[in-house]
């Protein structure tokens, strides 16, 4: 069993870490954020405050709204600390960065500025946004909803393909005019991936950056991970419902108390033990990364992420019988995201690492084998033989191994 001083952290890592059609989008720049348990957090508190004036940037709070009723909280890093020329011509190059399941745009900002992808890319030159997902602590306001009520937390990463990463690319496009360059890790692959396969931002899309790319899923092999996703596709609604799932709720605490006790389930180094061997990870990061991650997302969420290492594609949500699945797509059997359908032309940048146990290799293989009717000269692939699931977003060398090669792709797509 984990100990106590673990549980947290347990439970993120344990259920799936890091894995994070034309709507009009609605924003305002009040610096006000969603409610977490009724209370309203100030802006003194939000993202912009705590991790990016603080070194020098300039940083703005923004809101938008998507076709569905969610009030999503989003940062924008408009230039570096020493204001220069931009990248790419007069007008500087918008780039959305989106992060994964369970936790927020924070996950980003947890080194230095010089190890920080965000800052980097400001500095560069590039005008930068980071979503933060329906849920999460500065995204919990709807214009009907409130997070205690059931029907607040009845979506899954389909309704983030549908609503959310439309709402946000409406937004930066009708604040910047100019095509975006998308950045995702893990779960923000799997959503960039899925929407554009289905044509979704075709005229807004400049290019995308992959990192660590959640797929397919079906080579998962560790222990915790695959006890995890078994959970969630059997037992895990009867014990939370369609509702939300908070990492740091008791409920869920009691959970990972008895996966742990599954055999082979290593609850002593979680982080290896899910994401694969970390290479490259400071120890202080880490700590910070656990004072403000996990965050919470639907229990929805987490059974359609399941469905996927289950089944082994990807497809919309499962309702578990033909009928209801009839109901909802007309069909007995969930649509499939098809990924071969993305625009050969889309510039595409790939990085995965050899020690990834979430995004292993051989589903990469697979993902890549959806692209192997892309234009050669517009897919970038990047291995990284010693990297894992987290030396992506918080190794601390990161930027010489993978940033600059993003800012350099970024700066080839004139």
């Amino acid at each position: 069993m984990a100990p106590p001083g673990l549980l947290s952290l347990a439970v993120f890592l344990c259920l799936l870490v890091f894995l994070v059609e034309p709507h009009s989008a609605y924003g305002s720049s009040r610096g006000s954020f969603g409610r977490h348990n009724g209370a309203a957090a100030s802006a003194v508190n939000g993202i912009c405050a705590t991790s990016v004036t603080i070194y020098g940037y300039k940083c703005q709070e923004h809101e938008v709204k998507t076709q569905d009723g969610y009030i999503l909280n989003m940062q924008r890093i408009p230039q570096g600390r020493v204001v220069g020329g931009s990248a790419g011509g007069n007008k500087k190059q918008p780039i959305l960065i989106q992060h994964g399941v369970l936790v927020d745009g924070m996950t980003w900002l947890l080194n230095s500025p010089e190890q920080n992808l965000p800052m980097i890319l400001a500095d560069k030159g590039f005008d930068v946004w980071i979503a933060n997902t329906r849920g999460t602590r500065f995204s919990r306001k709807h214009v009907s909803l409130d997070p205690g009520q059931l029907e607040f937390w009845n979506w899954s990463w389909d309704e983030l393909v549908s609503y959310d990463l439309p709402a946000v690319f409406d937004f930066v496009f009708s604040q910047t005019g100019q095509k975006i360059h998308y950045i995702g890790h893990s779960l923000g692959t799997l959503i960039g991936l899925a929407s554009f396969s289905e044509g979704h931002q075709a005229d807004k899309l400049k290019s995308a950056a992959f990192l660590s790319p959640i797929a397919y899923l079906s080579h998962m092999n560790t222990a915790l991970g695959m006890v995890s996703a078994k959970a969630f596709v059997g037992e895990i609604t009867k014990l939370f419902g369609v509702a939300e799932f908070n990492p740091k709720g008791q409920k869920v605490s009691i959970f990972l108390k008895s996966l742990c006790n599954y055999p082979g389930v290593d609850c002593y180094d979680l982080l290896s033990s899910l994401t694969g061997k970390n290479c490259c990870l400071n120890s202080s990061t880490v700590e910070l990364f656990i004072k403000n991650e996990p965050q919470p997302t639907s229990t929805k969420n987490m059974v359609h992420l399941a469905q996927t290492v289950r089944d082994g594609v990807i497809a919309k949500y499962n309702y578990g019988r033909p009928d209801y699945n009839l109901m909802h797509y007309g069909e007995s059997k969930p649509p499939i995201y098809n990924i071969s359908n993305i625009p050969h032309d889309l510039p595409i940048f790939i990085s995965y690492g050899g020690k990834d146990a979430l995004s292993d290799v051989r589903d990469v293989q697979l993902l890549l084998d959806s692209l192997k009717f892309h234009d050669v000269d517009k897919l970038m692939i990047q291995y990284i033989k010693d990297y894992a699931h987290a030396d992506f977003i918080m190794g601390i060398n990161a930027n010489d191994i993978v940033y600059n090669q993003i800012v350099q792709f970024f700066k080839n797509q004139k």
